[in-house]
C-alpha cells in the first residue's frame, strides 16, 4: 500500500489499444457494452455469438432486475414465498454472503428498498423520501440450492455486484461458441480473456472525467470499479450503507483487479466500507482506492500505474 500519496490526474491519453477482427457495441441492462474479439470469427458464428449474448443479458436482467415489473425480482417485491433462481445463482448469492459478513451487513442485497425511498427507484424520480431499516439477512430470507424464501415482501438489488457477473457469464457464453480471445465491456467492468497484449485502460478521475489518474493493464483477468460520481443526485450517491442509511462518504472511488468480474465488481463495492486486510484472508485481488481526502492506497501488484505525489 501507499497511504502517505495523493492523487494527481492528467489528461486522458491516447492508449493504443490493439484491434480486435470483430467486435459490436450496444446498450443493455441501464449501460454500454462493447465486446471484442481477438480471433477470426465467421460471419454465420459471429451473428450467433451476438444472438446469444443478447438472449443470455435479457434473460439475467428479466430475473434481477426491479426496475421492470415482469422480472423475478418484482415478484419477489410483491409477495413473501419461496422463489427459484437460475442454476448458476448459487455462485451469486455465495459472493454477496460472504461480502455480508465480511462488512458487518453493509453489502446486501437487500439494499434495494432503501436505494428506491432515497429516490433511486424504478422510475428513477431521484426525489428522497422517507427511509427505513434495511432488515437482516437471515431475518427475511434464506437461500438454499437454487431456491430463494422470504419471509416478508423485500426488495433486492445486486448491484453490487451482479454486472460483474454477468460480463463473466458472457464471457463463458463466448467460451462456449468457441472464443479463446476477447474482451466484455459493460460500462467499465470488464473481463478479458487470452489476449497476446494487453489492453491499457485510464482510471477516470472521480472528480474529472476528463482526466486519470492512472493507467491499467488487462490481458487475462477482470477489472471492475465503484465510484460515487456517475450516480449521484440529493446528497446521496448509489454506494449506500444500510446501516447508517446515506451514501458512503469515506472513499471516492476503488478500482479491483480479480480472476473474474463477479469477485472484482463485488470487492469494488465492499471496499467503500471495510479495509483490504479485512478481505484479503477470503479473497485473491489487486486494487486502488481514493480515499474521500484524496488520498490513494494501491496494493503492491496492482496492474497499472497511479499518477501520484507524495503527501506533505
Amino acid at each position: 500500500m501507499m497511504p502517505s500519496s495523493r492523487l494527481k490526474a492528467k489528461q486522458k491519453p491516447e492508449l493504443g489499444l490493439p484491434q480486435p477482427m470483430a467486435d459490436w457495441s450496444f446498450e443493455a441492462i441501464g449501460t454500454h457494452w462493447w465486446i471484442g474479439v481477438y480471433e477470426p470469427v465467421g460471419s454465420n458464428a459471429l451473428a450467433d455469438m451476438r444472438r446469444a449474448v443478447a438472449e443470455r443479458i435479457e434473460a439475467f436482467d428479466k430475473t434481477y432486475s426491479w426496475f421492470r415489473a415482469d422480472s423475478l425480482v418484482s415478484r419477489i417485491a410483491a409477495e413473501k414465498g419461496r422463489y427459484v433462481f437460475p442454476e448458476d445463482s448459487g455462485t451469486l448469492f455465495a459472493l454477496y454472503r460472504a461480502l455480508y459478513d465480511a462488512t458487518d451487513g453493509a453489502v446486501t442485497p437487500l439494499i434495494g428498498q432503501l436505494l428506491s425511498d432515497a429516490g433511486y427507484d424504478a422510475a428513477y424520480s431521484l426525489k428522497p423520501g422517507a427511509l427505513h431499516e434495511v432488515p437482516a439477512w437471515d431475518d427475511v430470507m434464506t437461500y438454499r440450492d437454487g431456491e430463494l424464501t422470504t419471509k416478508e415482501p423485500v426488495l433486492l438489488d445486486f448491484g453490487a455486484a451482479g454486472k460483474g457477473y454477468l460480463v463473466d457469464i458472457i464471457a463463458n457464453e463466448l467460451q462456449s461458441a468457441g472464443v479463446d480471445r476477447f474482451c466484455v465491456d459493460a460500462g467499465g467492468d470488464m473481463v478479458c480473456r487470452g489476449l497476446a497484449r494487453s489492453l491499457r485502460i485510464g482510471l477516470e478521475h472521480p472528480d474529472d472525467t476528463a482526466q486519470v489518474i492512472g493507467v491499467v493493464e488487462v490481458q487475462d483477468g477482470a477489472l471492475c470499479g465503484s465510484a460515487g460520481n456517475r450516480r449521484a443526485w440529493a446528497g446521496y450517491h448509489h454506494v449506500m450503507d444500510p446501516r447508517t442509511l446515506e451514501s458512503a462518504r469515506d472513499v471516492k472511488a476503488v478500482w479491483v483487479s480479480a480472476a473474474d468480474g463477479l469477485t472484482a465488481d463485488g470487492l469494488a463495492t465492499a471496499l467503500f466500507f471495510t479495509t483490504p486486510a479485512e478481505l484479503l484472508n477470503r479473497f485473491k485481488f489487486e486494487y486502488v482506492i481514493i480515499a474521500a481526502d484524496d488520498s490513494v492506497a494501491v496494493s503492491p501488484d496492482f496492474p497499472g500505474k497511479l499518477f501520484t505525489e507524495s503527501a506533505h
